[in-house]
């Protein structure tokens, strides 16, 4: 076996708050829930792909006071890096996300470039894609 993704980071004002999004909009569940020294991290995975998950953390988590601040700056200002998402039925992954109350960017179409995908902003502003499995 090569070398694989295992963990992929999501910096979000509030790991608490941004929870229902995750689990429940997307379907994720949660596996790990650790608070230390004032902060949080949740880690979250997905059945069918075991081994890859999400870790949900705040902006100062593990980081310097300084570099917490910078990161909080980018985070209000939307401009971190988002992370794109895949789903059997795109559209029926829109529906149950946009019903969860999700700030819609993008309803589901037909990308030039590749598949077929929607977008969101998550409760902290970073965009999520969901783009249709392959």
């Amino acid at each position: 076996m090569g070398i694989a993704v295992k963990y992929v980071d999501i910096t979000v004002n509030d790991p608490v708050e941004s929870l229902p999004f995750y689990r429940d909009a997307l379907g994720f569940e949660v596996r790990n829930d650790v608070e230390s020294g004032g902060h949080h991290w949740i880690t979250l995975g997905s059945p069918k792909q075991p081994g890859l998950e999400i870790v949900l953390s705040d902006p100062h988590a593990g980081r310097s006071q300084a570099d917490g601040d910078a990161l909080q700056m980018l985070l209000t200002k939307g401009v971190l890096h988002g992370v794109v998402l895949a789903d059997d039925d795109v559209d029926a992954a829109f529906e149950r996300v946009r019903a969860s109350g999700a700030e819609v960017l993008q309803e589901p179409m037909d990308q030039g470039w590749g598949p077929r995908d929607c977008a969101f902003r998550d409760p902290s502003g970073n965009t999520i894609r969901i783009a249709q499995a392959v």
